[in-house]
């Protein structure tokens, strides 16, 4: 599998690429500055300087030719104001789409923000523009015709991945209160790369007790997860 992933030197696009390149996958980092490519070759993959910020869909589109996939894993950063958030996380996301129309790489999974649904009631001069441009992406990409999925992940921590989550369509304040390690959203990327049937999902994701491939597979089947360690041992155990 070829993935083209946009905000290539973020750190769950780092991780994501690491995973991809240690089970023999192409995975690709577009990058804004050429100073970071020497960091998406070191995590496996390769990396193709383009800003994001300045190019056209028909510039981008080359770059998607012969992709199996494309992970929006981009953003303009806290330290960033309004206009930025906007031009990134609502204007490459689309510019993403757009360009993978044109190359015919249909399937997208968008890495958004648990609190894009309620965007509108957030007032923080910070978090209100970021998770309202998050909302415009998710809405763009849901008129598309491509094979889309949309992540929510939770408050995002650098602590050691668990391999454990909570990953359903709304987990309330679950979700809200709750964190996920960043080494478990790039796993769980993964995981809805290789499941086709959470296209057309918005997921939300919070550590929690459910293996993640157990985890993303109970929520293309539209269940509740119970992919613990301990259900699976007593499935095993009645076969």
């Amino acid at each position: 599998m070829r993935t083209v992933i946009a905000g290539g030197h973020g750190q769950i696009a780092l991780r994501l690429t690491r995973l991809l390149a240690e089970r023999g996958d192409e995975a690709v980092g577009l990058v804004r500055n050429p100073a970071h490519t020497a960091d998406v070759e070191a995590a496996g993959g390769r990396a193709v300087v383009l800003d994001l910020e300045h190019s056209s869909a028909g510039e981008l589109a080359p770059v998607l030719d012969g992709a199996d996939a494309v992970v929006f894993a981009a953003g303009a950063g806290p330290g960033s104001g309004a206009a930025r958030k906007d031009t990134v996380d609502r204007g490459a996301a689309a510019l993403l789409a757009d360009a993978a129309e044109r190359a015919g790489v249909a399937r997208y999974v968008l890495i958004s923000s648990v609190g894009a649904d309620r965007a509108d009631e957030v007032q923080d001069a910070a978090m209100g523009p970021y998770l309202r441009a998050k909302a415009a992406s998710e809405a763009d990409l849901r008129g598309r015709s491509l094979d889309w999925t949309v992540l929510r992940p939770g408050r995002l921590t650098d602590d050691p991945g668990t391999g454990r989550v909570r990953l359903e369509p709304s987990l309330g304040e679950a979700a809200t209160d709750g964190a996920v390690t960043r080494d478990d959203v790039a796993r769980t990327v993964v995981g809805l790369l290789d499941e086709a049937a959470v296209v057309g999902l918005t997921l939300e994701l919070v550590n929690g007790d459910d293996l993640v491939d157990a985890a993303v597979q109970a929520a293309g089947r539209g269940e509740p997860g119970d992919g613990s360690v301990e259900a699976l041992e007593e499935e095993a155990g009645r076969g």
